[in-house]
C-alpha cells in the first residue's frame, strides 16, 4: 500500500492560522515514519486528515493513487487504523470484546463476530503477548497494556497503515519499550507506520524515516541520523542539543541530550 501526501493545507475555521502549510510527503510498506516537533506544529490534524476525520483546506492524500475523500468509511478501515495517544474507556468490557471491536467494519449490520473473528484477536493477543488479559476488563489493566489492546484492535482490523498518536507518551519506561518493540516487529511484517513523538529517543532507535514539523511545515525528511541532529533539534525546540552515540551489545545507538 502507498499513501501520498500531497500539499495539504488546514486551518480551524476559515479565519484562523494555517495548521498545516503545504505538507507533502510519501510512506510505502514496511517503513516507520516518526513525526517529530513541538506541541502545536500539526502532527495531531495532520494525522486526523489522513484518517478522513478533517477535511483539509486545499491538498490530497491519496492511498494507492485514490484520494480518501473518495473512499467509503468501511473501505477506509479496512486501509489504515488508529491508535490515540491515550484512551479511557466508557464501559469495563474485556480485554478480548475491545479487540474484536476492531472487526466491525468487516461486518454487517447487526452481525456479531464468528468464532473465526475470535480465534484471530486471540492469535493476535498472543502474539503481542496480552493473551492472559483476554477476560480481563478493560479499565482494570495498566496503560502499557491497554496500548497493547489498542495496537491489538488496530492490527485485527486487518489494515495495513497504522497510525499511532504519541503511542508511549504516558506510559512508564519499560512499557513504552515494550510498545515500541512491538512496533518494530510489525515492520517485519510488512506494516506501513506513522508515529508522532516528543521522544527523540524514539525516533533515534525505532523509525526507518523522520519528518520533522515546525509551524506547521516540513523543515527536514529522511534518515534519523541524517534529520536528528543538533542544529535541527535546536530549530525544533529552541534548545542546545548533544547528539551522541551509546552501544548496547553489538547494536550502536543514537541519543541527544539538552546542554545547559
Amino acid at each position: 500500500m502507498n499513501l501520498d501526501v500531497k500539499n495539504l493545507s488546514f486551518s480551524y475555521g476559515s479565519k484562523g492560522p494555517g495548521v498545516l502549510k503545504d505538507v507533502s510527503f510519501s510512506a510505502s510498506s514496511g517503513e516507520i515514519i516518526v513525526f517529530l516537533g513541538p506541541n502545536g506544529v500539526g502532527k495531531s490534524t495532520l494525522f486526523r486528515c489522513i484518517l478522513g476525520f478533517l477535511r483539509p483546506d486545499s491538498g490530497q492524500v491519496l492511498i494507492d493513487g485514490k484520494s480518501t475523500l473518495d473512499y467509503k468509511r468501511q473501505e477506509l478501515s479496512r486501509l489504515l487504523a488508529y491508535i490515540p495517544q491515550s484512551y479511557s474507556p466508557a464501559f469495563n468490557h474485556s480485554v478480548l470484546d475491545s479487540v474484536l471491536m476492531g472487526v466491525t467494519g468487516q461486518l454487517g449490520m447487526f452481525e456479531m463476530p464468528g468464532k473465526d473473528k475470535e480465534e484471530k484477536a486471540l492469535s493476535v493477543m498472543k502474539e503481542l503477548g496480552i493473551e492472559n488479559l483476554a477476560n480481563r476488563g478493560s479499565m482494570k489493566i495498566s496503560g502499557g497494556e491497554r496500548q497493547l489492546m489498542l495496537l491489538a484492535r488496530a492490527i485485527v482490523q486487518d489494515a495495513s497503515l497504522l497510525i499511532m498518536d504519541e503511542p508511549a507518551a504516558n506510559l512508564d519506561f519499560g512499557n513504552a519499550f515494550k510498545v515500541m518493540k512491538r512496533v518494530t516487529e510489525l515492520r517485519e511484517k510488512g506494516y506501513t507506520m506513522l508515529i508522532s513523538t516528543h521522544n527523540p529517543d524514539h525516533a533515534y532507535r525505532y523509525a526507518t524515516r523522520v519528518i520533522a514539523m515546525k509551524d506547521g511545515k516540513v523543515i527536514a525528511d529522511g534518515n534519523p541520523s541524517v534529520v536528528l541532529t543538533g542544529e535541527i533539534m535546536k530549530e525544533l525546540y529552541s534548545i542546545d542539543v548533544a547528539v551522541s552515540t551509546v552501544n548496547v551489545g553489538k547494536s550502536e545507538y543514537k541519543v541527544c541530550t539538552p546542554v545547559g
